[in-house]
């Protein structure tokens, strides 16, 4: 991220007994197995199975993106199966003989697979979940071990990871100054205030954005909060946000949301301090052209008071 002028003054590193409990870093499981594909013309389930050298948990494993498949499991002649989202992307030919599949079902596979219980992928992180075939995805969908998306702002990154390794990512890949301490205050000057960027910076386990876009016809300015974990573990944290210069701010208290929601769903939801171009330029002083704009706040336990605010750990010290 290339801004024109980007000041970061350093918190007081304040230190006080509440804590945050380290992520413990895990290894993630390779992706997938190979499919073990089926030569023989019986379209019956014995005739896909190889006792001893295939599992049912391969079968039911699309040849094609390698996902585990759901009804409707479609198959070729020669019993090949593979998932009903692939079978629109190979054109009507079985990826493995490349004969037509035509719409028949394997309706003797989608059987076993109703009558299987199998632990969450992601049981390798830590979940200990076992669920019926068809639930588990589901859940998957929505379970606390699954990894996390990248929080950064400035582009749409698909790197996923756990905490410590985003974290790590953030620092070394997109550059984003890091702090600890409970507070942050940042300086923000950008000559031109229609072409500004989206900005991230880092104080230990939260991600503090500004950002920029349009609510209905008004150019504005958001800042907001977000903690790198889950949601129930953002809820025990209140902030308290200002964004001013020139001797006026603006001033924000909430609830940190969690890194599960996008930033987009943070700034599209208004959970955060908004401000008008308008008035930002007027806090900013002078002829109005330059954007000079003071983000400050600090971070607290829920049940304590800011000026007794909780002093967060450095997570990569």
């Amino acid at each position: 991220m290339e801004l024109h002028s980007i000041e970061c003054v350093p918190s007081s590193d304040l230190t006080d007994e509440d804590e945050i409990h380290h992520h413990r870093p895990h290894q993630f499981p390779s992706i997938s197995k190979p499919h073990n594909n089926c030569n023989n013309n019986n379209t019956s389930l014995a005739s896909v199975i190889n006792p001893g050298t295939t599992s049912v948990h391969e079968l039911l494993e699309c040849p094609v993106c390698t996902n585990s498949m759901y009804p409707p499991i479609h198959q070729c002649h020669n019993g090949h199966t593979l998932c009903s989202t692939c079978k629109t992307r190979v054109h009507n030919r079985c990826p493995t003989c490349r004969q037509e599949l035509g719409d028949i079902r394997c309706l003797a596979l989608e059987k076993v697979a109703e009558s299987l219980e199998l632990p969450c992928k992601y049981m390798s992180l830590g979940c200990p979940e076992i669920f019926p075939y068809y639930s588990k995805l589901k859940h998957e969908a929505i379970c606390n071990f699954r990894p996390y998306n990248c929080p950064y702002a400035g582009s749409e990154c698909s790197i996923v990871g756990d905490i410590p390794f985003l974290v790590a990512h953030l620092r070394d890949d997109h550059k984003v100054d890091m702090h600890s301490g409970c507070t942050f205050n940042h300086r923000y000057v950008k000559s031109n205030p229609h072409e500004v960027e989206n900005a991230t910076w880092m104080l230990t386990y939260f991600c503090l954005h500004f950002e920029a876009f349009q609510l209905g016809m008004a150019p504005v300015y958001m800042a907001f909060l977000r903690f790198m974990g889950d949601e129930t573990e953002a809820r025990n944290y209140t902030y308290s946000l200002e964004v001013g210069g020139n001797g006026r701010k603006l001033t924000w208290e909430g609830t940190p949301r969690s890194i599960r929601d996008s930033h987009k769903k943070v700034r599209d939801s208004h959970d955060g301090l908004i401000i008008q171009r308008n008035m930002a330029l007027f806090f900013s002083g002078g002829d109005r052209k330059e954007l000079k704009l003071r983000v400050t706040g600090r971070i607290w336990k829920e049940q304590q008071s800011p000026e007794g605010g909780a002093c967060i750990p450095n997570l990569c010290s």
